[in-house]
């Protein structure tokens, strides 16, 4: 009994005991960046961490402002079974002689900055600096658009990808595949030379979609396929749906990797990485979605909304028991805002917000706290003002990637966001008395060093994304 009795207590004391090194032990946050293609995710990542372990660019940043981040360094990798960001690697790339962009992220990755914080308030004076770990996780966003197939059966799932292929926006991309798609019997048995045939006209018109400026683009590891290239879980497609079908037709088959694709492809990735996220920030390339005209426009609106629906599921979805509500901010970026003079800034801005608020209405999301702000991850412009027939026009000057340089005046961006959003939800196949090119700088050759990398608002993503996290 003596015995039984001390082991208890000890047992209790072990309890207490690890309850107060909860209390004290370093805190993590958890930041995932995201976003679709050409978005800017990998520039984002490699700016932020340069200008975190430097900081002379960062005044928006209180904690930077106020002189408390006493160090910031990096750490081994947190994680053993996932790729480490090649940071180094990407800030060699934007700061060599010859800069240049770094590849873009093709699979999932993280790296863990350490920051030795001097806490505000008279608890904070008692205790000392303390270390707070920021672990930036960084994934495709196409990835993210594969939840809502979690909640899809393959026959609603094919009635909708092909309804949304016959649609303007997206039937000249996807003509090869919806010609295979009437000539193949859905109901005969399966043969693989068949199967890999719409599989392959299947992913040529998601890349074509992507590269015709299409956000929507799922499923994403079709176009990323990663060790999984040529497995089953990606050797289908959508189908038309057959009156019959038998236990070995190709419509079974096609269900069965379907049903394959979600339980070894989608569900492993969002219950390991997404749901132990604890902030987010998606990026978006709004500028080339308004370059490539309203139909693209209308595609970027409707992606917002799925990956909101993604932040928060309802209650009847399969990741609601996963996710609870752990993310409890959200910042939505537009990228590249150094192809603006800074007097359309708030512009782009507004164009953001408008995307993002109607996207919050259509996911019917509740519970973060979320922010659209307009930034450059990595400014490779200068502002100019230049005499064109007797007017004065800002624009802004780079250096191109084939050499030289060029001053971009992109258009005018309405002060409205309605004048864009109303003619991208009816469907215009073009702007009316508008026209928004875009020309792809190169990075600027940087010189001097200890100051960070040249950012427009970097700083503010980062107060709102952690800020209240280094008080």
């Amino acid at each position: 009994m003596t015995g039984g009795f001390v082991r208890a207590t000890l047992e209790t004391v072990a309890d207490i005991g690890a309850d107060i090194g909860d209390v004290f032990r370093e805190p993590v946050v958890r930041l995932g960046v995201t976003g679709l293609s050409r978005a800017g995710k990998t520039v984002f990542i490699t700016s932020l961490v340069a200008n975190l372990l430097e900081r002379g660019r960062m005044p928006q940043l209180a904690a930077a402002a106020e002189n408390r981040i006493l160090a910031a360094y990096l750490q081994p990798q947190p994680d053993p079974t996932i790729p480490r960001f090649a940071f180094e690697d990407h800030l060699d790339a934007l700061t060599g002689p010859d800069p240049m962009w770094p590849e873009s992220t093709r699979s999932i990755s993280t790296l863990r900055l350490s920051l030795r914080v001097a806490p505000t308030g008279f608890v904070g004076g008692m205790v000392g600096p303390r270390v707070v770990h920021l672990d930036i996780v960084d994934y495709p966003g196409e990835w993210l658009l594969d939840l809502p197939l979690m909640n899809q059966s393959f026959e609603e799932w094919s009635t909708a990808a092909i309804a949304t292929a016959r649609a303007p926006a997206r039937s000249a991309q996807a003509e090869g595949w919806l010609a295979l798609l009437g000539a193949t019997d859905p109901a005969q048995p399966l043969g693989e030379p068949v199967a890999r045939g719409l599989a392959a006209a299947f992913t040529g018109y998601l890349a074509g979609s992507r590269k015709a400026g299409q956000s929507s683009v799922a499923p994403g590891r079709f176009l990323m396929p990663g060790d999984l290239e040529g497995s089953p879980a990606l050797t289908f497609s959508p189908l038309l749906g057959p009156e019959r079908r038998p236990s070995n037709s190709l419509w079974r088959a096609f269900e069965a990797r379907f049903e394959a694709y979600k339980r070894v492809v989608v569900a492993p990735f969002f219950r390991n990485h997404f749901a132990r996220l604890d902030r987010q920030v998606v990026l978006m390339d709004v500028l080339g979605a308004l370059a490539d005209g309203p139909r693209a426009v209308e595609d970027l609106r409707g992606a917002m909304a799925e990956i909101l629906a993604c932040f928060r599921p309802g209650s009847r979805s399969w990741l609601a028991p996963v996710l609870g509500r752990r993310i409890d901010r959200i910042l939505f970026a537009a990228t590249k805002a150094d192809y603006l003079h800074h007097s359309q800034h708030a512009r782009l801005a507004a164009i953001a917000e408008a995307l993002v608020r109607d996207a919050r209405a259509r996911a019917q999301f509740s519970g973060a706290t979320t922010s659209a702000l307009s930034i450059a991850s990595l400014r490779a412009t200068v502002e100019q003002t230049v005499n064109r027939d007797g007017r004065e026009i800002d624009v802004v000057r780079g250096r191109l990637d084939g050499g030289g340089e060029a001053a971009l005046y992109p258009g005018n961006l309405p002060e409205d966001p309605a004048t864009i959003l109303a003619p991208a939800r009816q469907g215009a196949g073009a702007w009316i008395d508008a026209a928004f090119r875009l020309t792809r700088f190169a990075p600027p050759v940087l010189g001097g060093a200890g100051e960070g990398l040249p950012h427009i608002r970097l700083d503010r993503a980062a107060e709102f994304l952690v800020g209240d996290r280094l008080k």
